[in-house]
């Protein structure tokens, strides 16, 4: 991950996380330009957390526009049946061992940490993909009509289909 850039003020000046800050920037661009979600939905600030951690635990933002390579790494590191979960724990514990000077804590990492704590606590309330019967065109045995069943779901798993939808749309 680059290092933190910020301007000396001498003493104890300010950590700008601007790795934090540009991963969250491009996350919402992407999603803005997909035009999947309304911006003020809970759910599109899943897809906004999950993908901006995403881009800042795989080595942190691109500094121009996102390169085809980098935009491959994170389709693949999206996709579904991807172990996403373990990758951003595995990653997370790896930048939380002290390789910095002590006293200079990592603000995008303690930003990251926030925004992971978010995604893993918060749940909404989505349809249930697994209760979805066969296409209406397919013969069905149930004779009821269709029912919305609707579970409570972490808010990732919500979002990272979201910021993957919109990485492929980009």
């Amino acid at each position: 991950m680059r290092p933190e850039h910020h301007e000396e003020s001498g003493g104890d000046g300010l950590l700008v996380p601007m790795a934090w800050m540009y991963s969250e920037y491009i996350a919402d661009e992407l999603l803005v330009t997909g035009d999947l979600m309304e911006p003020t939905t809970l759910e599109y600030r899943a897809g906004r957390d999950a993908l901006a951690l995403t881009i800042f635990l795989s080595d942190g933002a691109a500094t121009e526009e996102l390169p085809v390579a980098r935009v491959d790494e994170l389709r693949l590191l999206t996709a579904y049946g991807a172990s996403w979960r373990h990758w951003v724990c595995a990653r997370l514990e790896a930048l939380e061992r002290p390789t910095a000077p002590a006293g200079l804590p990592d603000p995008g990492l303690a930003l990251a940490r926030a925004a992971w704590r978010w995604l893993e606590e918060t749940e909404l309330l989505a349809a249930d993909l697994d209760a979805i019967g066969p296409p209406p065109w397919e013969p069905s045995d149930a004779d009821d009509e269709a029912v919305d069943v609707r579970v409570w779901t972490q808010a990732w798993q919500l979002g990272l289909p979201l910021g993957h939808l919109a990485v492929h749309l980009h």
